[in-house]
């Protein structure tokens, strides 16, 4: 995992997401999920290039339910940006790069 990523757990969510002072993009996981391990060289990628901007960060489902059950998580993987708090936009499944960049351009500036 990048060093640009945050491992969040139930504990520590308010205070690196809800009280955070920059938006948070938070993929939601699971170690056994082919498509997570596919898309987290992604992640890690886009956490290496922008994170300056937005705070990258996972929570892992299995040891998470109830932050899994707080925000729907149906399926993984399921990515959420939040901003002051608030859930600002949700990607679920497999995206590219560029795809991922698209639907976060307005917080990339």
């Amino acid at each position: 995992m990048s060093t640009n990523i945050i491992k969040l757990s139930e504990e520590s969510f308010r205070r690196e997401v809800v009280h955070s002072d920059k938006p948070v993009f938070v993929d939601f996981w699971a170690p056994w999920c082919g498509p997570c391990n596919f898309v987290a060289p992604i992640m890690a990628e886009l956490a290496n290039l922008y994170s300056s901007k937005i705070k990258f960060a996972k929570v892992n489902v299995d040891d998470n339910q109830w932050l899994a059950g707080e925000y729907q998580i149906r399926s993984i993987p399921t990515f959420i940006l939040f901003e002051n708090g608030e859930v600002k936009t949700r990607i679920i499944g497999i995206i590219t790069k560029e795809k991922f960049v698209t639907e976060l351009s307005d917080w990339l500036g």
